[in-house]
């Protein structure tokens, strides 16, 4: 599109400065019958002028006539008008004709300042010359086309690094570079892209050296309080302080789980390399719920028969699905249920078929082999406006911030990243039971 409006700029550009091709190539055309004209009747003394013009028209296929003024201005506009007034020949190329004026003074015979000289059938070939146009045009496309192509072609090349690069640096390979040549047409944006770089992996990797540092020195003064309440519990003897000393050793505890989560996160943003093993799904989640800590409330199991091994960190993936199932359990009001089933499967088409259609607007069923595991429970569920966010660390909903719930905003998070890491997804979205549905999918 550039090029053809460009094409036009130039065209009429040369239009402005030099004149229509057109006209040029038409005239060249009409050169023999403008030479009879300008040289053989035009030279003619006043009163044998007309009888040249005769002679001419006798002998020429072109019918040359004389009209009057008002007939050809009506057939002219613009720059022609004009010019065929100051007494220029004009051609009108559609109608292969030409006009011009006989005498500005009439000095040729009498009454010749209120006619022109007309000639029509011309020999003008307009198909040719529009050919000739064209041929121009084409050659001034492919002079631009090959060297914008070249550019055009490295050009390209360049933007893809350079979004491989992005799309490697955002899947977590912090250390991905574009480190691009100074000649490359990219090359001041990929500096830049590089710097950035640079900097977020430092931000990144300073800010996982701390966190880890200060989880492992909380640690010490952890332990010191544990072995100082062990030992004050044996000399009290006071029920208030002994009861006193039960809620300290809640928040020591707490704050001891609140270190190992932030711990196994930084772990999870580093980029933990997976332990990949092949182990049977359905006991690893009937494990997983058998070591759930005591409940009021039990865990119903609905397994397909036919979902198979796993190919997955046995512990990180199951650490995931704990953590969603301790979430429905301190929400759910009487009902917390855990299913898993393999896409696409004959033997258990039937039971995809129905976690599919009851999975509504979460997503796709994803490929042929890829597994599906769907915690739900009957609680309050989750406001459309805050499913998002309750994947981000420390994020809990107002109606959690109690001590009845406990938790630091963590679970989720952990388990996202967790799926993350294998390369799949978890979302959350509303249960037929009533409350919240946490989604992991797998892929194949």
């Amino acid at each position: 599109m550039s090029i053809s409006v460009a094409a036009f700029i130039v065209y009429f550009t040369i239009n402005r400065l030099f004149g229509d091709p057109l006209d040029s190539i038409a005239r060249r055309q009409a050169s023999a019958q403008i030479f009879l004209l300008e040289q053989y009747v035009d030279q003619a003394p006043a009163d044998q002028w007309l009888d040249r013009l005769n002679k001419v028209r006798e002998v020429s296929e072109v019918r040359y006539e004389l009209v009057p003024l008002a007939s050809v201005r009506g057939q002219l506009s613009g720059h022609e008008a004009a010019a065929f007034e100051r007494g220029e020949l004009v051609l009108d190329v559609p109608h292969k004709a030409f006009y011009r004026r006989v005498d500005l003074k009439g000095e040729r015979y009498i009454g010749s300042e209120e006619e022109a000289v007309s000639a029509q059938n011309l020999p003008i070939d307009i198909g040719f010359a529009l050919q000739l146009e064209m041929v121009r045009y084409v050659i001034v496309a492919l002079v631009l086309l090959i060297p914008i192509g070249f550019w055009s072609r490295a050009h390209w090349r360049s933007l893809q690094q350079l979004s491989g690069v992005a799309d490697r640096f955002g899947a977590g390979e912090l250390s991905a570079r574009a480190r691009m040549r100074p000649r490359e047409s990219v090359y001041p944006l990929a500096e830049r892209i590089d710097h950035m770089a640079d900097r977020i992996e430092s931000l990144l990797a300073s800010q996982r050296s701390l966190l880890h540092s200060v989880s492992h020195e909380i640690r010490t003064p952890i332990a010191r309080l544990e072995f100082a309440m062990e030992l004050l519990r044996d000399a009290a003897d006071d029920p208030v302080l002994s009861k006193r000393i039960d809620g300290m050793e809640g928040d020591v505890a707490e704050l001891k789980e609140l270190v190992n989560e932030l711990l196994g996160m930084a772990r999870l943003d580093a980029g933990q390399a997976l332990q990949r093993q092949q182990f049977a799904l359905a006991p690893a989640l009937k494990d997983c719920v058998d070591s759930l800590p005591p409940a009021a409330i039990g865990v119903q199991l609905d397994l397909a028969a036919d979902l198979g091994d796993g190919n997955a960190d046995q512990r990180l993936l199951l650490r995931a699905v704990g953590n969603l199932l301790r979430n429905a359990l301190k929400y759910a009001n009487g009902q917390v249920r855990l299913t898993a089933a393999r896409l696409g499967c004959s033997a258990g088409a039937q039971q995809d078929t129905s976690a599919v259609g009851a999975m509504g607007s979460v997503g796709a069923a994803g490929a042929v082999g890829a597994v599906r595991i769907m915690v739900e429970d009957d609680g309050p569920g989750i406001p459309p406006e805050e499913r998002e966010r309750v994947f981000e660390p420390f994020y809990r909903l107002d109606r959690s911030r109690d001590r009845s719930t406990g938790g630091f905003g963590l679970g989720l998070s952990i388990a996202s990243k967790a799926i993350a890491l294998h390369g799949g997804t978890l979302a959350v979205d509303e249960s037929p039971l009533g409350g919240a549905r946490f989604t992991i999918t797998l892929p194949a």
